[in-house]
C-alpha cells in the first residue's frame, strides 16, 4: 500500500474514525506542530510522540500494512478507537511526505510491531489447524434436534402473527393509531420468545407508522401485506426455490454461514456507513471486484456507541477472497484471506443509466420481495432541484431518478451539488423504492472518490 509512495488521501484516514468528535480532534493534530520523533518504516508503519496535556508526551503508532486491517497503538487514555492521535499521525503522514521520514523504529513501537507480527503469523498457523480438524467436534443430531426445536417454535409465532394482522384489517386500521405503539411492541416480544427476531424487527416497525405523518394508512398497509408474505413464505417454505427459501429463512431472523466458494478479487470499497439503535451499531462495507463484476455487502457490527472494528476507507481495493451467505440476492459476504494490505486505486466501476437502475431494483424484487434497495453505479447524472427535493438526471437519457427522503438532509447533497457543478458525475448508492441513496461520487474528469454518507 505505502510502496513508491502511495499514500492514503486524507478523506480515507477519517473514514476510520469512531465519531465526529474524534475526526475534528484527529484534524487538528494533522499538522507538524504536536509531533517530533516521527517516522515510518517506508512499508506502512509509522510512529510518533504527540505532545499532550500531560509532562510526557503520548507514544502512538500506527500499521496500516498489515492485512488484517489498520492497526493503532497509543500511550494515550482515550477508549476510543482509533483515537484521535492515531487519527492525527495518519493524516500527518498521508499529507507530507517529509513530515513522517523513513528511520529505524524506537524500542517501544518496535516492539508492539515485532508483536502484531509474530500474532499474525500464529494466528495463520492455528487457522489452518482449525481447518484441518473442522467437522468432528459437533453432534450433528443434537444439532439437527435443537434446529426443529427452534422450526417449531418460529411456526407457532408465524401462525400467531398471522392472526394479529387478520384481527388489525377486521377491525380497521383506525384501530392501530388508537392501540399505539404498545400493541406491536408487545406482539415483538412474542416473536422474540419464538427466536424470530426478523418477524420482531418488522412487527415494531408496525407499530411506529400510525405515528409517521400523513399517508401512514398507507404505509401501514403496504407493510402489513410484507409480513403476511413472510409468515406465508415460513409456513410454506418447503414448497419454495431453495434460494427463495433461504431468503426467507434469512428474513425470519434464522442465523447462516457464507458457504459459498471463495471468489477472490481485487475488491473496490464504493462506500461504508454506520447506522446505530440503542443496542448495536452496524456497519456496512459495499465492495465491487474489479475482474468478476460483483458487488458484495460486508457487515459488521459493535456494542451501543462503539464503532465495529472492520473499517475499508473508499478509494481502497483489497486483493482478497470473499464467500457468499445463502440466499436469492446473493450479495452479502464474509471477509475470508487476504493477500495483500489494502492499497489506494484510481479504478471506478462502470455506471448505468437510471433507467437501467430502476429495472436492477424490480429484477432483484421478483428474488427478494422484502429488499429495501440494491447497490447501483450510476454513469453520468447531473443532481437537479426538483421543487423541494432533488433528483439525478440522466445526461444521456430522458430519465431521471429521485432523491430518497433521508439523503434530502445530509451534508453529503450539498458535496454531492458542489462536485458536479452542473457537469455529469459518476455516483454509486442505494436505489429502492424511496429512491436513490447517494453514497459516493467520482468526478466526470479525473479525480479521487468523495464519500457522501
Amino acid at each position: 500500500m505505502t510502496q513508491q509512495g502511495v499514500r492514503w488521501s486524507a478523506d480515507q484516514v477519517l473514514a476510520l474514525a469512531p465519531d465526529a468528535a474524534s475526526r475534528k480532534a484527529g484534524s487538528k493534530l494533522g499538522a507538524a506542530g504536536p509531533w517530533s520523533e516521527t517516522g515510518s518504516s517506508g512499508e506502512g508503519t509509522m510512529w510518533g510522540l504527540c505532545k499532550g496535556s500531560g509532562s510526557k508526551p503520548y507514544r502512538t503508532v500506527v500499521d496500516v500494512a498489515d492485512v488484517s486491517g489498520p492497526a493503532y497503538r497509543c500511550s494515550c487514555p482515550s477508549r476510543k478507537f482509533p483515537c484521535k492521535h492515531a487519527l492525527g499521525l495518519l493524516l500527518l503522514w498521508a499529507g507530507d511526505d517529509s513530515a513522517v521520514p523513513r528511520s529505524d523504529a524506537p524500542d517501544w513501537a518496535e516492539e508492539w510491531i515485532a508483536g502484531r507480527r509474530e500474532r499474525a503469523g500464529k494466528k495463520g498457523t492455528d487457522d489452518s489447524s482449525d481447518a484441518a480438524s473442522a467437522g468432528g467436534t459437533g453432534d450433528p443430531e443434537a444439532a439437527r434436534r435443537r434446529a426443529e426445536r427452534r422450526a417449531e417454535r418460529i411456526t407457532a409465532g408465524a401462525t400467531e402473527l398471522e392472526q394479529r394482522l387478520a384481527d388489525l384489517l377486521r377491525d380497521g386500521l383506525a384501530g392501530a393509531e388508537q392501540a399505539g405503539y404498545a400493541l406491536w411492541e408487545e406482539t415483538a416480544a412474542r416473536m422474540v420468545d419464538a427466536q424470530a427476531p426478523g418477524l420482531a424487527a418488522r412487527a415494531r416497525e408496525l407499530g411506529a407508522l400510525p405515528a409517521s405523518g400523513p399517508g401512514w394508512p398507507v404505509r401501514l398497509l403496504e407493510e402489513c401485506a410484507l409480513l403476511h408474505l413472510l409468515d406465508q413464505g415460513w409456513l410454506r417454505r418447503e414448497r419454495l426455490p431453495e434460494a427463495l427459501a433461504a431468503t426467507v429463512r434469512s428474513r425470519v431472523g434464522l442465523p447462516a454461514s457464507a458457504d459459498g466458494p471463495p471468489v477472490r478479487d481485487r475488491w473496490l470499497v464504493l462506500a461504508q456507513y454506520d447506522t446505530a439503535d440503542t443496542r448495536l451499531t452496524t456497519r456496512r462495507v459495499w465492495l465491487y471486484g474489479t475482474d468478476s463484476g460483483r458487488t458484495a455487502l460486508l457487515l459488521s457490527y459493535g456494542a451501543a456507541g462503539r464503532a465495529p472494528e472492520l473499517a475499508l476507507p473508499v478509494g481502497l481495493t483489497l486483493d482478497a477472497e470473499l464467500s457468499a451467505y445463502p440466499g436469492a440476492g446473493g450479495q452479502r459476504a464474509a471477509l475470508g484471506r487476504q493477500f495483500a494490505p489494502p492499497a489506494p486505486t484510481e479504478t471506478r466501476p462502470p455506471g448505468v443509466p437510471t433507467s437501467r437502475a430502476v429495472a436492477r431494483y424490480g429484477e432483484a424484487l421478483g428474488e427478494d420481495p422484502w429488499l429495501e434497495s440494491v447497490p447501483v453505479t450510476l454513469g453520468r447524472v447531473v443532481p437537479v432541484p426538483d421543487g423541494d427535493s432533488w433528483q439525478l438526471a440522466d445526461a444521456d437519457e430522458d430519465s431521471a431518478l429521485p432523491l430518497s427522503p433521508a439523503s434530502r438532509n445530509r451534508p453529503g447533497l450539498w458535496r454531492l451539488v458542489a462536485l458536479a457543478g452542473g457537469r455529469p458525475v459518476t455516483v454509486f448508492g442505494e436505489c429502492g423504492h424511496r429512491g436513490f441513496t447517494p453514497l459516493t461520487a467520482w468526478p466526470g474528469g479525473p479525480g479521487p472518490a468523495v464519500t457522501l454518507c
